[in-house]
């Protein structure tokens, strides 16, 4: 399934506002998404599980103005219609335990309005294989790992093929093995469609997106490319055989060496910058830190 050819972006947000009593979660956030992987980034309490719970229509905004798939998520008609076309992992999935892989999967296709009986176990078989979880469809959701059970609330996502995938932390508690099939099957879904990733995981996000975005204190920080976040740091990360205390960021490597990110001494080894690099100088200086 793709966008429809009439909607040039999936997502398109403009100033928006959600306050929790006086404290803004949300303060003025402006972005729009396209077809690809998104990658959205920031430190806990940012605001990005906010975010993703208005564009998934979990909640509305107190100000701002919010087009989803092209439709006003906060009318009841356009929050309908944005339903019918969006798949939404959310950090912390509820389960009924009782059901097995296959049976919670089913019941959240009959919520989605798949009613054909025959159609929708079809689909539910394609998304449980899609996910790896073939040989443990029969298996109660009480039995199965901490990892199985996130791959069950991936499959429950993709049920219709959705237009917009949201998805909060979706490779928490999966192991390196399974986060490169996760990392193989997003960049598939994103050919056709729009996917927003909320991820710790700075590796995702250079191996997947195209687009990142980065969120601190409520606020867009950042937009741009995975290339143009590392060059944030661009001549501002150096190694040295000694930890640097006036560095914002250092740490000892396998090697023995440290790494440092902030200001580099004359005549330091340069290094070239990385994701994580460009994302500590951003939320650093965000924050108040030294430039």
């Amino acid at each position: 399934m793709s966008i429809d050819a009439g909607i040039d972006v999936a997502v398109r947000a403009d100033g928006l506002v959600l306050r929790y009593g006086r404290k803004a979660a949300l303060d003025g956030v402006t972005l729009t998404l396209g077809t690809g992987v998104t990658g959205l980034l920031g430190p806990n309490g940012a605001g990005k599980t906010t975010l993703l719970r208005i564009l998934a229509t979990a909640l509305n905004p107190d100000a701002g103005s919010l087009r989803v798939l092209g439709h006003d998520p906060r009318t009841a008609p356009g929050r309908l219609a944005v339903r019918r076309r969006l798949g939404y992992l959310p950090q912390d999935p509820g389960f009924h335990p009782g059901f097995t892989a296959f049976e919670f999967v089913d019941y959240v296709a009959i919520l989605k309005e798949l009613t054909h009986r025959g159609d929708r176990h079809a689909e539910v078989r394609r998304v449980l294989s899609a996910v790896g979880l073939d040989d443990q469809r029969r298996t109660r959701i009480r039995a199965l790992s901490g990892g199985m059970r996130q791959r069950v609330a991936l499959a429950t996502a993709l049920v219709g093929d959705p237009d917009l995938l949201i998805l909060d932390e979706p490779t928490v508690g999966l192991d390196p093995q399974q986060r490169m099939r996760f990392r193989e099957l997003f960049a598939d879904l994103g050919e056709e469609r729009a996917v927003l990733l909320s991820t710790h995981q700075t590796e995702d996000v250079m191996s997947l997106c195209r687009q990142v975005v980065v969120i601190d204190q409520g606020t867009v920080r950042f937009s741009g490319t995975p290339a143009d976040l590392a060059a944030l740091a661009a001549g501002r990360v150096w190694t040295s055989a000694t930890r640097e205390p006036g560095a914002l960021a250092s740490w000892r490597t396998g090697t023995g060496l440290h790494r440092h990110v902030g200001d580099p001494p004359h005549g330091a080894e340069l290094l070239p910058p990385t994701i994580e690099d460009g994302y500590l100088m951003l939320v650093d200086l965000s924050s108040g830190g030294a430039p």
